[in-house]
Order: structure tokens, then sequence, then C-alpha cells
């Protein structure tokens, strides 16, 4: 047992891989549809009209 500090949890870095690999292809997408939509189009707001008094 002197060993154990050795010991590697495999459950725990086989989760750590998949969410790195998850985290990547969510920001491709991220990446993607900011090309498509890009944020900085959205934030602009039109003017409105005056009212008329």
């Amino acid at each position: 047992m002197s060993q154990d500090s050795n010991l590697v949890d495999l459950g725990a870095e086989r989760a750590k891989r998949v969410h790195d690999l998850k985290e990547k292809r969510l920001n491709e997408v991220r990446q993607a549809f900011e090309q498509a939509m890009p944020l900085e189009n959205a934030k602009k707001k039109p003017k409105k009209k005056p009212k008329k008094r």
C-alpha cells in the first residue's frame, strides 16, 4: 500500500478529458456563430422617431 500516492483516479482523468473535448467543441460553435451573426451588431438599437406634439 505504499504506492497509494502514485495511483491515478481514471474516472476523474476521463471526466477532465471529456470536459476539455466538449469545451473545445463549444468554442468552435461559438466562433462560427459569432462569424455568422456578430454580437456587435446586436447591441446597436435603432433610433426611435421623436413623438409629435
